[in-house]
C-alpha cells in the first residue's frame, strides 16, 4: 500500500467529487436562483436593520448563503444534491 500525503489525497477526492454534473440549462437556473437569493437577502437585511428585528437577520443570512451556493454551483457546473445521488429536474 502506497502512503500519500494529504494534498495528493485531496486532489484525488476533488477530481472524483467535483466533476460536472449539470448542463447549461441547470447552470443558468442556479445562477438566476443565486442572484435572486442574494438580492432577497440584501432586502431582508435592510428590512431587519430598519425594523430592528433580530430574527430577520437569520433569514437574510440564510438567503445570502443560499445565493452564494447557487452561484458557486453555477460557476463550477456542479450540484451538491446531484453529487449526493438526488435526482433533480434541472
Amino acid at each position: 500500500m502506497q502512503i500519500v500525503g494529504p494534498r495528493r489525497m485531496m486532489g484525488v477526492l476533488r477530481e472524483r467529487v467535483m466533476e460536472c454534473n449539470i448542463d447549461q440549462r441547470g447552470a443558468r437556473y442556479r445562477l438566476v436562483w443565486g442572484i435572486v437569493n442574494l438580492v432577497m437577502g440584501g432586502g431582508l437585511g435592510g428590512a431587519a436593520l430598519w425594523w430592528h428585528l433580530w430574527w430577520l437577520w437569520i433569514i437574510a443570512g440564510l438567503c445570502v448563503a443560499g445565493g452564494v451556493l447557487g452561484i458557486y454551483e453555477s460557476r463550477k457546473r456542479w450540484c451538491i444534491m446531484r453529487a449526493m445521488g438526488v435526482k433533480t429536474p434541472l
